[in-house]
């Protein structure tokens, strides 16, 4: 028998819609389709945010209040 560790597979990873806390001592950030508002402000320090990317792995939202502020939802 072999005990050894498994095998880590690979994340797959894309250049993602993100928006970033404007003030510069928050680290505060977060994916674009997970959003609620057209222009949300940070949830650590109530600041403008900017939209810009990062690279982040791969992750799918689907709800249902989203699809409909995307108008995806029929």
């Amino acid at each position: 028998m072999y005990f050894g560790k498994k095998a880590v597979e690979e994340i797959p990873e894309a250049d993602t819609m993100i928006w970033s806390c404007s003030n510069e001592d928050c680290n505060g950030w977060m994916r674009d389709n997970f959003a609620f508002e057209q222009e949300p402000l940070c949830v650590h320090c109530s600041s403008p945010m900017i939209s810009s990317t990062k690279m982040l792995p791969l992750v799918v939202n689907d709800h249902p209040i989203k699809m409909l502020k995307r108008g995806t939802l029929i």
